[in-house]
C-alpha cells in the first residue's frame, strides 16, 4: 500500500474542486452544438436521396448528437443544482437568455434524428420540445415586452424564440397527431412574425449602432436561420415548394453568403460562440437540398453538394477547436 503525504491530499482536494467549479462556467449556448450536429446529420440524410452518398455518415452524425445532447443536458442539471443562482443570472440575461431556446429547438432536431429509429419516441420527443419550446417564447418575448430594452442588446440571439416556433413545423411536418397540422400552423406563424419584426430591430442595430463584441460576431449567421428554417418550415405545412418558398431559400442562401466573410476571420477570438454559426448554415444546406430535389436541375444540386461540403468543414473545425478547448481547460472557465 502506498503512503500519500498530506501534501497528497490537498492536491486531490483542489483537483475535485477545480472540476467542480467549471460547472458553473457551463454556458447553455453550448445545445448549439447539439443543433448544428444534429442539422448536419439531415443534411447528410438528403445527400443519401439525392446523391446516393453513404447512408452510414448521416447515421452516425445524427448519434454524435444524440450522446453530445446526453451528455450536456445531465451537465447543465448538475449546474441548475448546484449553481442554481448562475442560471438564473444567465436566464436573465438580455441576450444569453435568449440562448435557452436552443435546448428546446435540440430536443425538436432529435426528434427527427431518432424518427427511423423510433416513431413512438420521436412522436413523444417533438411533443416535449413542441410544450417547451412554446413556453420559453412566450416567457421571453413577455419579458422583452416588459422591461425596457437596450438597442444594443438587440442582437441575433433575439431570433431564437422565434426561430425555436418555426422548428415545430420543421420537425412536426410527419407528425401523425390529428392536431399536429395546426400546432404547426401556430408555431409558423408565432415564428414567421416574430421573425420579421426581430430581424428589421436587428438588421437597423447593426447598420446605425456600433458593431457588436467580437465574441458574439459569429451570432451574425443566426440572421439566415428565419429563411432557411422558414422555408423547411413552410414547405413541411403547404407540401409542395412554391414561389413564396423559392423566396424564403434564394434569400437566405444571398445574405449567407454575404456574412459568411464577415463571420469567418481569423482574428476572431474562439469560443462556444461559435456554435452559433452550426444550424443556421445547416438549415440553409437543407433547405438547398430540398430545394434541388423540387427543381431538379443541375446547377442546384451543385449548389447542394457545395454547401454541404462547407458545413461539413465548418462544424468538423469546430468541433475539434471546442475539443481542444475542453481539454486545455479554456473552454469552461469565466
Amino acid at each position: 500500500m502506498g503512503v500519500y503525504s498530506k501534501n497528497d491530499y490537498v492536491m486531490s482536494d483542489e483537483l475535485t474542486a477545480s472540476k467542480q467549479s467549471t460547472l458553473q462556467f457551463l454556458p447553455v449556448n453550448l445545445f448549439g452544438s447539439v443543433m448544428g450536429i444534429s442539422g448536419l446529420a439531415l443534411a447528410w440524410r438528403w445527400s443519401h436521396e439525392l446523391f446516393g452518398t453513404y447512408a452510414l455518415i448521416g447515421e452516425l452524425i445524427g448519434a454524435l448528437a444524440v450522446i453530445i445532447f446526453i451528455v450536456l443536458s445531465i451537465s447543465y442539471i448538475m449546474k441548475l443544482f448546484k449553481y442554481p443562482q448562475k442560471v438564473i443570472e444567465e436566464f436573465k440575461n438580455p441576450i444569453l437568455g435568449n440562448f435557452f431556446g436552443t435546448i428546446a429547438i435540440a430536443i425538436l432536431l432529435l426528434s427527427s434524428v431518432i424518427a427511423p429509429y423510433s416513431k413512438a419516441l420521436s412522436e413523444i420527443v417533438w411533443v416535449t420540445g413542441t410544450i417547451l419550446t412554446i413556453v420559453l417564447a412566450f416567457i421571453i418575448v413577455h419579458r422583452l415586452m416588459n422591461q425596457k430594452q437596450e438597442i444594443l442588446h438587440a442582437t441575433p440571439a433575439w431570433l431564437i424564440p422565434g426561430v425555436g416556433t418555426l422548428d415545430i413545423a420543421v420537425a412536426g411536418g410527419t407528425m401523425p397527431f390529428p392536431w399536429s397540422e395546426e400546432i404547426n400552423l401556430f408555431g409558423f406563424a408565432v415564428g414567421g412574425i416574430l421573425a420579421l419584426v426581430f430581424f428589421v430591430l436587428i438588421f437597423s442595430r447593426l447598420m446605425h449602432h456600433d458593431p457588436m463584441p467580437e465574441k458574439l460576431t459569429p451570432s451574425l449567421m443566426v440572421l439566415i436561420a428565419p429563411f432557411g428554417v422558414g422555408f423547411l418550415a413552410y414547405t413541411n405545412i403547404i407540401k409542395d415548394v412554391d414561389m413564396f418558398a423559392s423566396i424564403l431559400f434564394y434569400f437566405g442562401l444571398f445574405l449567407g453568403i454575404v456574412l459568411f466573410g464577415k463571420v469567418f476571420k481569423r482574428r476572431l477570438p474562439f469560443g462556444t460562440s461559435w456554435w452559433a454559426v452550426s444550424f443556421p448554415m445547416a438549415a440553409v444546406v437543407i433547405a438547398a437540398f430540398k430545394y434541388a430535389a423540387h427543381v431538379n436541375t443541375w446547377p442546384l444540386k451543385a449548389i447542394a453538394a457545395i454547401s454541404l461540403l462547407v458545413l461539413t468543414i465548418v462544424l468538423a473545425v469546430i468541433f475539434v477547436r471546442t475539443l481542444i478547448y475542453l481539454f486545455k481547460g479554456e473552454l469552461l472557465k469565466a
